[in-house]
């Protein structure tokens, strides 16, 4: 998905509805956002955050000064290490050292909801979206924390769901 598309995802989930026009630069086609009232912010989370900010939420970008910390990391981990992997290994890997994380927690944070969770979520949506059974029962944090998040109220939208079985099938996936 189109880091425009996301962002205009994000801005009705946040309950936004200013309909912003974004614009993609360069080859990695990363998005501009021209502001009305200043100069043009750039890239994914510099402009999430900023929305954040427009909605009055910023809770979502963490509350004390460690959560905030967090927010941050888990940003630039979703375009360092999630955009622009496409190879199997690549997500494999991701989604791997992803269960480890999560193993312990109900989102990134622990257990408050971020912009963090949003992203990620929206960014691994795609590879997600195309596991088997048996794969989602590997990464089983990964898939509890990925079914919480897309049944979080206004976060999936038009994406499509991905079912999940409560019950395990395989007895050695991990």
């Amino acid at each position: 998905m189109a880091a425009a598309a996301e962002l205009s995802l994000l801005e009705k989930s946040l309950g936004l509805s200013k309909g912003n026009k974004y614009s993609a630069q360069g080859e990695r086609q990363i998005p501009v956002l021209q502001t009305n009232n200043g100069p043009s912010l750039t890239g994914l989370t510099t402009i999430a955050a900023h929305l954040v900010k427009q909605a009055n939420k910023e809770y979502l970008l963490g509350s004390t000064a460690e959560e905030k910390a967090i927010v941050q990391q888990w940003l630039e981990y979703r375009v360092t290490q999630v955009d622009g992997h496409s190879s199997k290994n690549d997500i494999r890997t991701l989604l791997k050292d992803l269960n480890s994380y999560l193993e312990d927690k109900v989102y990134l944070t622990g257990y408050n909801f971020t912009l963090a969770d949003i992203l990620l979520y929206y960014g691994l949506h795609r590879f997600i979206v195309d596991l088997t059974v048996q794969e989602k029962e590997k990464y089983l944090n990964v898939s509890r924390w990925f079914c919480h998040i897309q049944h979080y109220p206004g976060i999936r939208q038009h994406l499509s769901s991905v079912v999940f079985i409560k019950n395990r099938l395989y007895t050695n996936s991990h």
